[in-house]
């Protein structure tokens, strides 16, 4: 729903004070001195109203959190720092000629479902998002697969990295499947755990002073970089659109994806929950929780169920059930009966609803980033 009362206020804008914009920019540069033009500039910049009007049209639920940090992981996080449309630019943008308030709001909503379900996904493509965050470079390396989003990623040739590392905790450290050569089985035993967080804190330990004397020393930066591990967190501000992001949560919510960047797409989820929260409904029962069906799949369930009357759906007493023999006669091998048995079992619906009590501002990230810059020896 849309409101257009008061202005958004610039204090709780990341972009919009010194503090939030060195997360961009370098916190540790500005302490060397390195970038004494942007304390110029921010001096001799009047200082900013607490608000001002606009003529956009806002949605209160995401008033709510612009511009405050979710932490994610240890040392991560997501930040919404901008948006623009919702539910109504998606229904708006499919009927061109409509204006608002001319629609209900169940209108909006069939409509939007019905777009969902048949894949028609430009109108979507109006509503964006800008997020700001904050994730192991292991993390950053596949969600930067996801090619249809604007990217700009904290520089290590411009910046000092700030010397933060992830640890899976205990509960993270899985074997490796033996049935998916990209996945996780049976978990570790507490003892590994154990001497693999020894392991890491000493590789650390290690990699972060080369790196403070490779600094001490005025070796280049993007020099003194290059043995930081994957585990090291990097941030970037992404923007894309609500289409392409639904189809990035799709993929990096879904269970098989890394326990790691499904943290994010479950936050990210709850942002898009409180934008444009018709869309989310249907992105959740068509997609998320939906499934496609293949030829030999819907041939399977013909011979168990069919239409009758005019509303209605009746069991075939002819055929009670269908054995793998049956199955296969359809074409079906055994790793898609198995999957096609995984898409009828049922599935709980994901509740991504944001815990407002962990927000943080922006000043507070920037502080924590401000002390885990290096000191050069």
């Amino acid at each position: 729903m849309y409101h257009d009362g008061p202005a958004r206020s610039l204090k709780n804008d990341p972009l919009g004070c010194p503090e939030s914009r060195s997360l961009l920019y370098s916190h540790t540069a500005r302490v060397r001195g390195r970038n004494r033009a942007w304390k110029r500039a921010d001096r001799d910049r009047p200082p900013p109203s607490e608000s001002m009007d606009t003529k956009r049209p806002t949605v209160p639920a995401a008033e709510e959190i612009l511009g405050e940090y979710f932490p994610v992981l240890d040392h991560g996080f997501v930040s919404l720092v901008d948006y623009m449309g919702s539910d109504e630019d998606v229904e708006r943008a499919a009927r061109a000629s409509y204006g608002f308030g001319t629609r209900k709001r169940s209108a909006t909503r069939g409509l939007i479902r019905y777009l969902r379900n048949h894949r028609h996904t430009t109108p979507s493509e109006m509503v964006e998002f800008k997020f700001h965050c904050a994730m192991p470079m292991f993390v950053a390396r596949q969600w930067i697969r996801h090619r249809t989003a604007s990217v700009n990623e904290y520089s290590g040739r411009y910046s000092l990295m700030p010397l933060l590392f992830y640890e899976p905790e205990l509960e993270q450290l899985s074997l490796q499947s033996r049935s998916n050569n990209q996945g996780r089985g049976e978990a570790a035993r507490q003892d590994v755990w154990a001497e693999a967080s020894r392991r890491w804190e000493a590789l650390r330990v290690d990699c972060a002073a080369t790196y403070e004397w490779l600094l001490g020393k005025d070796v280049a930066r993007e020099l003194a970089r290059i043995d930081l591990p994957l585990s090291t967190y990097t941030q970037w501000y992404w923007k894309i659109d609500l289409h392409n992001l639904l189809h990035f949560l799709s993929l990096r919510a879904d269970p098989h994806a890394q326990w790691e960047i499904r943290q994010y797409a479950n936050v990210m989820a709850g942002m898009v929950k409180r934008v444009a929260p018709i869309s989310y409904e249907a992105w959740i029962d068509y997609e998320l929780c939906g499934a496609a069906m293949s030829r030999a799949e819907l041939e399977a369930l013909g011979k168990l169920l069919g239409p009758s009357g005019e509303d209605s759906i009746e069991v075939r007493l002819e055929a009670a059930s269908l054995d793998g023999a049956a199955l296969a006669a359809l074409g079906l091998n055994s790793r898609e009966i198995a999957e096609f048995r995984d898409k009828l079992r049922p599935q709980a619906r994901p509740d991504f609803d944001l815990d407002l009590t962990r927000m943080r501002t922006a000043d507070s990230v920037a502080a924590d980033m401000e002390r885990a810059a290096p000191t050069p020896e």
